[in-house]
């Protein structure tokens, strides 16, 4: 049989083939159009102005908001303890609040777990944002269920701002102490070990977090009036975690403060040559600690890390809070702390004395070095 036979055949076969498959179209259907999308619900809003001091409004589901001064306060601005706070969105995520400003009436959020893993721990947040935002998102808002995981309570504090004409060092280090002793005052409330309160701040945040450490004894003597309700609740944390710090009172240009033997352990963490700057303000907290011998101090400077905001070379920029990083080290610092913290004692079940208790107890009963 010839070829010229044969590709006569194979042709006639595959006609007879296409012949018996069913046609089809020159080109599909169109698809129907999908229904559009509802619109997100339960989305947080500010309170409304009224004639009272503003009312913060709790964040995340279930935070019970505790105004940190009582009306008429004098650490109050009068003439804008009314004016409503202002919420930055997320322009990617629905409802998720990025950051606050315009904050005149400062509070705590709390967030409480369930009772069968409750450590009674409590972390008070303090976010960063260069004193002219609250990144309560980044640096708030998302720890209250990574600390849920432990058996850990939460509190983010809502502290005021030198965009809206307060004193950092002041007014916002006021904020700072007040929550701590606030959260102290209603420790039962909140089924809360009072010797399990400690404090964590992000950048800015970490310069009210730092000195709330060292400053609480000339605080709580300024604060004892009898007309205070919180007069005689220490307003000292039992832990302090300095996470890529701004300036702390020990900074090169700072007159350091003399530190209490019973100065809480502190833990400390940053990106290294990448974030220089906060690095060595973080080492300059470290070294007054060391220097001294104060027990159960923990830094870790990551060497690729950068600070959040900083541009990274994929075009992108630096995230804080609990970021992966780019699977770097540096984004499981998080872990690092949860190691620490469970070290000291403090994920053991509320009334058990911690090991960073005792440890304080014996370092202040030592003569000063």
């Amino acid at each position: 049989m010839t070829l010229r036979v044969l590709a006569l055949l194979a042709c006639s076969t595959l006609q007879a083939i296409h012949a018996q498959s069913p046609q089809q179209p020159e080109s599909a259907a169109a698809h129907a159009s999908l229904p559009a999308l509802p619109a997100p619900m339960a989305m947080p809003k500010p309170g409304p102005a009224t004639d009272a001091p503003y009312a913060p409004q709790p964040i995340l589901p279930g935070g019970v908001v505790v105004a940190l001064y009582p009306p008429g306060s004098p650490f109050l601005k009068m003439d804008r303890v009314r004016e409503p706070e202002q919420y930055n969105m997320s322009q990617a995520v629905p409802g998720r609040i990025s950051s606050i400003v315009n904050i005149h009436n400062p509070s705590i959020e709390v967030h409480t777990v369930e009772r069968g893993i409750n450590t009674g721990a409590v972390v008070i947040l303090v976010a960063g944002g260069g004193h002219n935002t609250l990144n309560v998102g980044s640096e708030s808002a998302d720890f209250v269920p990574f600390f849920y995981n432990y058996g850990v309570n939460t509190v983010i504090l809502r502290n005021r701002l030198r965009r809206d004409g307060y004193n950092p060092l002041t007014d916002a280090v006021y904020d700072a102490q007040q929550a701590v002793r606030m959260v102290r005052a209603y420790a039962k409330e909140w089924n809360i070990d009072p010797h399990k309160i400690g404090i964590m701040g992000f950048s800015a945040g970490a310069e009210l977090a730092a000195p709330t450490a060292v400053l609480f004894e000339d605080f709580d003597k300024k604060n004892s009036a009898p007309g205070d309700p919180l007069a005689g609740v220490s307003s000292r944390p039992d832990f302090v975690g300095i996470i890529y710090p701004g300036p702390s009172p020990f900074a090169r240009n700072r007159t350091p403060p003399a530190i209490p033997r019973n100065v809480p352990p502190a833990f400390l963490t940053c990106g290294g040559s990448g974030d220089r700057v906060h690095a060595v303000w973080a080492m300059e907290y470290f070294n007054a600690m060391l220097a001294i011998g104060v027990p159960n101090i923990e830094m870790h400077i990551y060497g690729n890390g950068r600070h959040p905001g900083d541009p990274l070379a994929d075009g992108s920029r630096m995230s804080g809070g609990l970021t992966d990083r780019n699977d770097t080290p540096y984004g499981t610092w998080q872990y690092r702390f949860i190691d620490w913290f469970r070290d000291l004692g403090f994920l053991q079940k509320p009334g058990v004395e911690t090991k960073a208790a005792k440890d304080s107890a014996t370092f202040a009963a030592q003569p000063a070095r």
